[in-house]
């Protein structure tokens, strides 16, 4: 994927806002959301270049290669989206050779998933980081960071007139 700039090469970060006017600011967030979404949106269009599959899949194959197995429940909690959306995710890697499904011996209405070697070997060669940007960004922060932009972004969605929460539970379409 190519690098316009990245923290280890940039000598200045984004704009500063201190010493922004009140609306110079705004459209500075703006920028920022901007970035952010448009780099997503970059990595995901680089792993379905590089692996064939798309970033939702990219990322249960990672859980999958870190946990050994799991339930479709289990990957749609790690995932956050409805379990409508990690069932179809899953059913296309399977139909492609990426992924495996088991029913427990135990309880027949229990299935696991696990990775194929095909599976494993395109998580290897896919692009860093497999989780994708935002997901892996976000691991990076420490708690007081996280509670910042937790509180930022509850404003921000509570300064939107029409919102449709559900929306939380769907991937980013560049995902898929």
């Amino acid at each position: 994927m190519p690098k316009i700039k990245s923290k280890q090469n940039s000598a200045a970060s984004p704009v500063d806002s201190s010493g922004l006017s009140t609306a110079e600011m705004r459209l500075e967030i703006l920028k920022k959301l901007r970035i952010i979404m448009r780099t997503a949106a970059q990595h995901s269009s680089w792993i379905v270049k590089q692996c064939g599959v798309n970033g939702a899949q990219l990322w249960i194959m990672k859980e999958l290669h870190e946990a050994g197995e799991l339930r479709v429940g289990e990957l749609t909690a790690r995932l956050a989206v409805h379990q409508t959306t990690t069932s179809n995710l899953v059913d296309d890697l399977e139909k492609r050779g990426y992924v495996s499904k088991a029913r427990s011996a135990k309880d027949q209405r229990v299935v696991t998933v696990m990775l194929t070697e095909l599976g494993s070997a395109t998580l290897l060669n896919a692009p860093k980081p497999a989780r994708g940007l935002l997901p892996e960004a976000l691991l990076q922060l420490d708690r007081k960071h996280l509670d910042e932009l937790d509180n930022g972004l509850r404003g921000l969605l509570e300064s939107i007139e029409t919102l449709d929460e559900e929306f939380g539970m769907l991937p980013l379409p560049f995902m898929l």
